[in-house]
């Protein structure tokens, strides 16, 4: 098995399998088209995640859904054919087959209620009739990796299930059996996430033991985009994995240490039924418990890749899989760009399979605190900007200065910079100023101020001063104060401060639309 400890940390190619490469560009036939793919499950983590690299590598992309609204946000939304349908119903499924080469089956009914089960088995059997009466080629269907010979969870049994009935139909199936996959807004990565950012001590079940291969998305992309052009078609079930094989205890602490957070201490208790931690699990993290109870009762089981068959097939990525460790650096965006920020500052297409999408869950990513604030005036857009530019030093914050001071003290003393430093220009700013304990950090003149904390907190801290015009010569002003909590101290810090922040950022607002109209009116 293709694994090795892990406290041995190697470099991670982390180069983003765009489909630009060679690697994975698609062949075109002898008419000179290139294949056309129905992707199911298109709206889900992998499925959004997987249709921009196919159309990158040249693909013809279908995508059937019961859900085609969801699609209207995703930037691919106009390159795809999208057909509105059931994957139990026949009619929408010849639809969606007409002239398809592949198929992608990403789709997984676990949040379905008790009847999930049936609900797959009916799925499964309906494309794998569809397919062979579409002549389709090959269906790449992505399950879970499972031990052998042993009873499963209902949620890995319906998956093994899956695969073992389209493998009997007559279409050949590629079933690439994948374990946690580590990325923001994986429903496993997730968990691991806010347990290990919220509890300092955890109690657990037994199977925190057990050992898991974990997955980076990267590497799962990587191998869903290559089975595509496998030469010949091929109809077999094969395990897919990182190179780490961790404890899953040892899984939230590799993640502490990357996340910059001490060790947490994982008590296991020979008491704790899988019902009982997904109540527990559904408690702490956003994760619903409907999506919480299967992968807890998954995790009795170690789920490690059983030989390196897949090696045969399609060979690892050029530069080697993707560490765990480094996995969930890219998911926390501490390689490459910060991605967190682009998931509430532009919300653009991430450049990496690990960064958030628009189409993740909403209890996906990063705990996020925000006090969002607007006020409409009669000012025009150039005199508010010419207060939000002028903001701190001399000129001070607009509210509660005895607050802001005591803050700047309470700095100091944790060993901060406070706000000693004030600003370079009264009246001019850009990128790369200290402003008081906040540097600039984006500045878009007339329009958006942007500062990061350089203050003593527990995570990371943002506030955003923008201006809009509005039609009748007035403006639209917006504040926000964002912040990503690290750990539980993050957000029990947030907590504390939201007294002060009604008296800070609302007072904040007042006085700068005040201001604004002072300055138009030329009282000051």
């Amino acid at each position: 098995m293709r694994a090795r400890d892990e406290d041995t940390e190697t470099a991670a190619t982390l180069s983003t399998p765009s489909g630009a490469e060679e690697t994975y560009r698609a062949r075109t036939g002898a008419d000179g088209s290139a294949p056309r793919v129905l992707v199911l499950g298109a709206t889900g983590y992998l499925g959004g995640r997987l249709v921009p690299r196919l159309l990158a590598a040249g693909y013809r992309v279908r995508a059937l859904t019961r859900g085609a609204t969801r699609l209207e946000g995703a930037p691919w939304r106009d390159d795809v054919d999208v057909v509105d349908g059931d994957a139990t119903d026949p009619g929408a499924l010849a639809r969606a087959l007409d002239g398809v080469d592949i198929i992608y089956y990403l789709i997984h009914s676990m949040s379905a209620g008790r009847d999930f089960a049936e609900l797959d088995r009916r799925i499964a059997r309906a494309v794998g009739a569809a397919a062979e009466r579409a002549g389709v080629k090959q269906i790449i269907y992505l399950g879970g990796l499972h031990p052998r010979d042993v009873p499963l969870s209902p949620h890995l049994n319906s998956r093994r299930e899956v695969g073992e009935i389209l493998l009997a139909a007559e279409t050949p199936t590629l079933v690439l059996q994948a374990g946690v996959v580590i990325g923001s807004g994986s429903a496993s990565f997730e968990m691991i996430r806010h347990l290990t950012e919220v509890l300092p001590v955890m109690p657990a079940p037994r199977w925190v033991r057990n050992r898991i291969q974990p997955i980076a998305v990267r590497d799962v992309l990587h191998y869903l985009l290559a089975a595509a052009k496998l030469p010949e078609p091929v109809n077999r079930a094969v395990d897919i994995g990182g190179p780490d094989v961790l404890r899953y205890g040892q899984m939230m602490n590799a993640y502490a240490v990357v996340a910059g957070l001490p060790q947490r201490r994982i008590i296991a208790l020979p008491v704790l039924t899988p019902r009982l931690a997904s109540l527990w699990v559904g408690l702490v993290t956003p994760v619903p418990q409907r999506i919480a109870r299967p992968l807890v009762e998954s995790l009795q089981q170690e789920c490690i890749m059983q030989d390196d068959v897949i090696d045969t097939l399609i060979p690892p990525p050029a530069a080697g899989l993707t560490t765990y460790r480094d996995a969930v650096r890219l998911a926390l965006g501490r390689i490459e760009m910060d991605a967190v920020e682009t998931s509430w500052v532009d919300g653009r297409v991430p450049r990496a399979p690990s960064d958030p999408m628009p189409s993740d869950p909403d209890w996906s990513g990063r705990t996020v605190f925000v006090d969002a604030r607007e006020r409409t005036t009669q000012a025009s857009p150039s005199a508010v900007w010419r207060v939000i530019s002028q903001i701190g030093g001399a000129r001070g914050w607009y509210s509660a200065s005895i607050l802001w001071a005591l803050r700047g003290v309470m700095d100091r003393l944790l060993g901060g910079v406070g706000l000693q430093r004030g600003r370079r220009s009264r009246l001019t700013v850009r990128v790369g100023d200290a402003i008081d304990f906040w540097r600039v950090e984006a500045v878009e003149p007339g329009r958006l101020l942007r500062l990061r904390a350089e203050m003593r907190v527990p995570g990371d801290a943002w506030l955003e001063l923008s201006v809009d015009p509005t039609p009748d010569g007035g403006a639209t002003y917006r504040q926000r104060a964002v912040f990503f909590p690290r750990g539980l101290s993050g957000r029990l810090y947030w907590l504390s401060m939201l007294p002060f922040h009604g008296l800070i950022f609302a007072g904040m607002v007042n006085e700068i639309i005040a201001d604004s109209e002072g300055t138009q009116s030329g009282s000051r």
